[in-house]
């Protein structure tokens, strides 16, 4: 009787462990940036090597977790002001910082060793991301709005590993979807920014795209100027023979409706029009990949 009391708490404490294990990542978050280096790979690739994908899925799991470790070891304490934030295991004190900085450090070590075995460039872009994102994003969120931009790349990078892990060299498909990828985050990024602007005002980040950091109708003009470049981007793809013409019609398609939901919060500055710009950026993306992947099957 003892035991399996013994064994029940243990097993209790493992799975609290766990769960702060997965928020320390941000499991969901990491699932989508693999997602999405995984398509581009998919897309880019002439013949399919499944130790790559192996490579590229784990060694960018590690990667971004331990950049999502890094990030939330610098914010412990503005986290501990945002409502949504708050019960991160570093911000409730679940985990201590070094723990996070041990984990972050051998995440990092191995996620880039396996990029380097696919290519140099992967292993590059990578630690570029993992420095760009912890190192200089993360403390700019509270300079100034510029962050939002420096943020963009590394959130871009993954589809730029994904392409180079398929085609060994930064091709053109490669620019194309990064360029689609860094473009698409800040509509998406502002509308998350607007909805979260209470929270983030406490934790003193600066992100909104205006001087006063109040809501007002220019991060929905900032959010229409920064998905109208999509339109370009995303005939890159046909232009160098990468995807034929009802993929660059559907996508087009899908860009007059994420621009309509930008242009919609510039018109309304309200929470809805924040709301439906923010869901539509969700499947945007996606969308985008995936038709790019059916037009080469």
């Amino acid at each position: 009787m003892y035991s399996k009391v013994i064994n029940s708490t243990y097993g209790q404490l493992l799975g609290l462990k766990i769960d702060d294990y997965k928020q320390l990542v941000k499991l969901r978050l990491n699932f989508l940036v693999v997602f999405s280096a995984l398509l581009t790979y998919l897309i880019a690739v002439n013949e399919i090597n499944y130790r790559v994908i192996l490579f590229l899925s784990v060694g960018g799991f590690l990667v971004t977790g331990a950049s999502n470790a890094i990030n939330q070891v610098l914010e412990k304490d503005f986290d501990k002001l945002m409502k949504r934030t708050m019960n991160r295991p570093l911000a409730a004190n679940r985990m201590n910082v070094s723990e996070a900085i041990l984990a972050a450090g051998f995440m990092s070590l191995i996620g880039i060793t396996l990029l380097a075995y696919i290519n140099p460039i992967c292993a590059v872009f990578g630690t570029l991301s993992l420095i760009v994102y912890s190192f200089i994003y993360t403390p700019l969120k509270r300079v100034s709005p510029i962050a939002v931009l420096i943020g963009a790349i590394p959130g871009a990078l993954p589809t730029a590993i994904g392409a180079v892990a398929a085609e060994g060299y930064v091709s053109p498909m490669c620019f194309a979807i990064f360029g689609i990828q860094f473009f698409w985050q800040f509509p998406h990024f502002w509308s998350i920014a607007w909805l979260g602007h209470e929270d983030y005002t406490k934790a003193g980040f600066k992100l909104i795209p205006n001087t006063t950091g109040e809501l007002n109708n220019r991060i929905g003009f900032h959010s229409l100027m920064y998905s109208l470049p999509l339109f370009i981007i995303t005939c890159l793809p046909f232009y160098f023979n990468y995807s034929g013409i009802y993929s660059l019609i559907i996508i087009q398609i899908v860009n007059i409706f994420y621009s309509f939901y930008s242009w919609k919060l510039y018109m309304n500055n309200d929470a809805i029009s924040a709301r439906k710009l923010m869901f539509s950026s969700f499947i945007y993306l996606p969308i985008v990949l995936i038709v790019y992947l059916i037009d080469k099957i």
